[in-house]
């Protein structure tokens, strides 16, 4: 088992659950659910029987019924010693398609261009004979890039050198590079669920044994949770996206922050904060981003400009400590030979403009954000549309865990989405869909009218025990 739920957080996650008789068919029904949506990630240690019964308030032959009939639902095992511990659900995933003419490609939450890169890219290709004189092969960074970055971080009030900085082909190759240096085979990676599945990826390659944190669109981050599978499993990193994160848009309080960042200190665990949305601020307004830890050397910083500036321009960094940085520097040249230089000399004139491009970025995505609040409201009403300050997408809940034959549905009437469990770690997140809002409204818009035409079909086709499982809310 990877984590351990208390009694206590497992009753006021299950709400009101008894919904219908038998009893023990909707308490069972209630964490299946909790499941289902990795608001009990897998692996997790169920309450005893006792304890349950007990913060229940009911018999405790109900709670052994509903277990009983979990594990013959295959969605818990119990073994003498470890208690009931759930499963992982299996990961069902849509693939991913090309896009074509004529189809809404949604897969991807990545904005256009900022207007002005392509005049700032033509400048920076007038001086092409400056570049071509340079050896090409980089494995650290350009100086100037590097001590743009610093700069910016030193703004935030974190001091920081240049020679703290590398230059990475993008937030996604840190990410590699990152993992490839600083996790064993078997080693326990703690990261939210859902999450950014490229990194899932990632340090799954790497040789890592995933420890899900649930975080949801409304609640945000399952702090007790943290500190009990930080304590228990004693993770060698864990990686987070604390600013509107991807899927759900939820950014971390500052308490969840200090929390988060002592759980971490007492189990020695490295904390590798993802900043790549961070800058995608719409009405929040400026916040302190955290995790300033005494000990420099425990927190790892990644970002990038693929979301405030362009997906095209593969540019991203690390900052870190010395010793990490001279590791990395020694592994990279197995992965890459580092950062083109053109692309250097881009990022090295933009870093400074980064408070200008941020504010139009914010701007246009308010405009799709809202587009696409409005839309699903009027046309979709019985989804639950969750209210996110910035980022990119919208993390919404749907009335059924129908989220992969919605996207396979949508896909044949010209629209393409991920569908929810791409972002799950092992199953589960079928009662949601990651809607991105970077399109234009128009755009946006004609994606909810396909979504609203298709979806009684959907609920039509889907099997009666599904309906019925979630006809009633738990």
């Amino acid at each position: 088992m990877e984590s351990r739920m208390s009694a206590r957080s497992l009753t006021l996650a299950l709400g009101g659950w008894r919904t219908r008789e038998p009893a023990y068919e909707a308490l069972a029904d209630g964490i299946r659910l909790l499941c289902l949506d990795n608001r009990i990630a897998p692996r997790t240690a169920l309450p005893a029987e006792r304890e349950l019964a007990t913060a229940l308030r009911i018999s405790r032959s109900t709670v052994s019924m509903a277990y009983q009939s979990l594990r013959d639902s295959g969605h818990i095992s119990s073994l003498r010693g470890s208690g009931s511990v759930t499963l992982p659900l299996g990961r069902r995933e849509v693939a991913r398609v090309l896009g074509t003419d004529g189809t809404i490609d949604l897969q991807q939450a990545s904005p256009p261009a900022w207007p002005g890169l392509a005049g700032h890219m033509a400048e920076v290709a007038a001086d092409a004979a400056t570049l071509a004189s340079r050896s090409g092969y980089d494995v650290l960074g350009r100086a100037e890039l590097r001590e743009a970055i610093a700069e910016l971080f030193r703004a935030r009030g974190l001091p920081t050198e240049s020679r703290q900085i590398m230059i990475t082909a993008g937030a996604q190759s840190a990410i590699h590079l990152l993992a490839s240096v600083l996790i064993g085979r078997g080693d326990r990676v703690a990261i939210e669920t859902p999450t950014y599945p490229h990194a899932a990826d990632a340090l799954r390659r790497a040789g890592g044994r995933l420890v899900g944190i649930p975080v949801a669109a409304e609640s945000g981050w399952d702090l007790e949770r943290v500190a009990e599978s930080f304590a228990r499993t004693r993770p060698s990193l864990a990686y987070l996206m604390p600013d509107f994160q991807n899927p759900t848009g939820r950014s971390m309080s500052a308490y969840e922050r200090e929390t988060i960042m002592t759980a971490a200190q007492r189990s020695g665990t490295l904390l590798v904060i993802d900043e790549t949305t961070a800058d995608l601020d719409i009405d929040r307004g400026s916040q302190d981003r955290g995790f300033q830890a005494t000990d420099q050397s425990l927190v790892v910083r990644v970002g990038s400009l693929g979301k405030t500036v362009w997906g095209g321009l593969r540019v991203g960094w690390i900052r870190t400590d010395h010793d990490l940085i001279d590791r990395l520097v020694q592994e990279r040249p197995a992965y890459d030979l580092g950062t083109p230089e053109f692309e250097q000399a881009v990022a090295t004139g933009l870093i400074p403009r980064l408070p200008e491009i941020a504010r139009h970025r914010g701007e246009f995505l308010r405009e799709g954000r809202d587009a696409l609040v409005s839309a699903l409201a009027e046309r979709l009403p019985e989804w639950r549309v969750p209210s996110v300050d910035g980022g990119v997408a919208l993390w919404v809940e749907l009335n059924a865990p129908l989220s992969s034959a919605l996207v396979l549905q949508a896909r044949a009437a010209g629209l393409l989405l991920a569908a929810g469990p791409r972002f799950a770690l092992e199953g589960g997140n079928e009662r949601h869909l990651r809607i991105p809002f970077t399109a234009p409204p128009g755009e946006l818009r004609r994606a909810v009218e396909i979504l609203a035409d298709v979806w009684p079909g959907v609920l039509q086709d889907a099997p009666h025990g599904v309906r019925d499982l979630w006809s009633s809310p738990v």
